[in-house]
Order: C-alpha cells, then structure tokens, then sequence
C-alpha cells in the first residue's frame, strides 16, 4: 500500500493522482463548486472579487483555472497572475514580456554554450598537435 502526507493538511493517506487525502478533496471541491456558483451570478467579476466574496484563495482559483475547470472565456474581467511578474494574464503561465525575456535568455545561453564548445575543441586540437611533435 503506497502512503503519503497530504500536500494540504499533512494528514496520512492512500497515494492518489491529486496528491491530497479525501476530507481535503472533498473541501477541494465543495470550494470549486463555491466558486463556479460564484461566477455564474457574477460573469462581470474579477479574481480579487471572487476570492474576496467566496473566502477562497487566489492561488486555488488561479489553479482551478489553469486545470481547466473553469473557463474564463465568458468572463471578461477574469485574469490569473503570471508565475514570474503576477501581471495579470490570461492564458498560459507567463505574460509576453516573460516570455520574451525567458526566449532571449535561452537564446543567449545556447550561443554561449556553442561557442565554449567551439573554443575546447580548437584548444584540444592544439594540444593534440603539440603532443605529436614532442613524440
């Protein structure tokens, strides 16, 4: 039998795919369905006004979000923050600017990366070649 600590309240529990034992599963849900009755009363709100008039955090709307289960397609003013700045976006998990930045310096490692190689491989071969002569 595969045990784990509940990432939630810590609690032993049989392994599942959620990683959460099920009094917190259960709250888990009871919360999703706080929040999806929510918004469809109030289509025109925010994610601080839904956490404000639900009492649920912004980090487990803001996941509900990303999972999928609920949509922010009908709600205009409905925005999550990124994972690197907290702009508010809507789609994905970093804003354009992050994105671009995180590109940029990928980009920059890769060429750094590329020309340290070039550079060993220039300095082996003289050293190859020095060894030669002294045999």
């Amino acid at each position: 039998m595969n045990l784990d600590n509940c990432q939630r309240c810590g609690r032993l529990y049989v392994k599942n795919l959620m990683e959460l034992c099920q009094p917190c599963i259960k709250e888990l849900e009871h919360e999703y369905e706080i929040c999806v009755n929510y918004l469809r009363e109030n289509r025109g709100t925010n994610i601080q006004e839904l956490s404000d008039a639900t009492e649920i955090s912004i980090k487990e709307i803001t996941r509900f979000i990303r999972e999928g289960r609920i949509s922010i397609a009908n709600a205009p003013n409905m925005m999550y923050p990124c994972e690197v700045c907290g702009t508010l976006i809507r789609e994905g998990h970093m804003c354009d600017s992050c994105r671009s930045r995180l590109r940029k310096d990928l980009t920059n490692a890769a060429k750094e990366s590329a020309a340290t190689d070039t550079s060993k491989r220039s300095t082996e071969g003289a050293y190859r070649a020095l060894d030669k002569l002294r045999d």
